[in-house]
């Protein structure tokens, strides 16, 4: 039998956006549930181009393009909700209630229905309406002040507030659910991308406020401050990653870099000592290649790996022994995370052109081949071709 995965049954609606909501969605499709993708219809600017192109984050969904800023579009999604499980939706504040749409417009229709909301600020405070992306969030939640070298902060891809957000936000869809199935109860779930990123530093807050974080870049034991917990060039151009964090590790490295008798290991901690420590570390590792330091340093136990490239990831054999990665449409992609041992996530199905399910989405609606092609007609849904 096929794996269907943990979520097998729940049903989805994802109302457009960009960034944390449709990979909210693509996660929810990728452990099984049925998700249904509602797109705005985009326009013929570059970005717009692009994204149809690239159509991002959309595997193993259903796609329909539609304008449900009228009366026919909303009684699409609004037949969309009462037989769905989850609705997840990205727009600013006040947006979805203006079109009827809001969550207590569906919780109506649906009293079990659990209603995802992903901002970026926040629904209150002075700053909710207002537009941003990730690097503004972070700015602002103090996360992105910590990052980068000390003349500057460097924004961390849109990996750590995008879908760090992202994946708050699925954690409370899953707990709201599991609240829904035992009593009944449907709710709103609040999540933002500021509120995720906060959330993530729930460890940084605890070490700075035990005054063992320094509210300087480059001065601390995981922001590159440490010598032994920083990259280090090699005479190839390439990077070795160090962490070697804990002592026997710490020695191993030492080891491993043929420095033992050249760096006194009681003194790992001490502040004063870094510079040397790393003149010494950065001098060694300029003479050798990269491949060099892997083959050394997988026989010694001194947390040293060579930072790879995107590709690179993608072939290199740790990944593949655990499968962390998967052949669909014919592009090597993440692959779902994390495993089941009894209900494993189905292999995702490639993403379908933007509204290419729109035909099929309207008849399990009950909407007959002459209702879809008024449809068409008027504009409401975009012709799946």
């Amino acid at each position: 039998m096929a794996a269907k995965g943990p979520l097998a049954g729940v049903r989805v609606v994802e109302l457009g956006g960009v960034g944390p909501v449709p990979f909210c969605g693509m996660y929810l499709a990728d452990m099984g549930a049925e998700v249904i993708r509602i797109e705005r219809p985009l326009g013929d600017d570059p970005l717009s181009r692009s994204r149809r192109q690239l159509n991002l984050l959309a595997r193993g969904k259903r796609s329909i393009a539609m304008d449900f800023r009228n009366e026919a579009g909303r009684a699409i999604v609004q037949d969309m909700v009462r037989r769905s499980d989850i609705v997840i939706e990205g727009f600013r504040p006040g947006t979805l209630e203006r079109l009827g749409l809001g969550p207590q417009d569906c919780l109506a229709i649906s009293p079990a229905l659990v209603y995802g909301r992903m901002s970026g600020w926040g629904n209150e405070g002075p700053l909710a309406r207002l537009g941003a992306h990730d690097i503004n969030y972070l700015a602002l939640s103090g996360l992105l002040g910590a990052i980068g070298p000390h003349d500057q902060p460097y924004p961390p891809l849109n990996i750590v507030g995008d879908f760090g957000g992202a994946l708050y936000l699925v954690a409370g869809l899953l707990c709201a659910l599991t609240h829904a199935r035992t009593r009944g109860e449907g709710q709103v779930v609040d999540a933002s991308i500021m509120g995720g990123s906060v959330a993530l530093m729930t460890q940084l807050y605890a070490i700075h406020d035990a005054g063992e974080w320094r509210d300087q870049r480059e001065s601390n034991w995981m922001d590159g401050g440490a010598p032994y917990y920083r990259c280090y060039a090699t005479s190839d151009g390439g990077f070795m990653a160090v962490g070697a964090i804990e002592a026997k590790f710490f020695a191993g490295l030492v080891d491993g870099l043929g420095l033992t008798g050249e760096i006194d290991p009681r003194r790992q901690m001490d502040r004063s000592y870094w510079p040397e420590i790393a003149g010494h570390f950065t001098a060694t590792f300029r003479t050798r290649t990269r491949a060099a330091w892997t083959k050394v340093f997988e026989e010694v136990d001194g947390c040293c790996t060579p930072v790879l490239s995107l590709d690179e990831a993608r072939k290199h054999d740790q990944a593949r022994a655990n499968g962390m990665y998967a052949t669909i449409g014919g592009r090597i992609e993440p692959a779902p995370q994390p495993y089941f041992s009894h209900t494993p996530a189905p292999t995702p199905q490639p993403a379908t052109p933007q509204g290419g399910d729109a035909a099929a989405i309207l008849r399990d609606l009950g909407r007959s081949l002459e209702e879809a092609e008024q449809l068409y007609r008027a504009g409401v849904v975009a012709r799946p071709d």
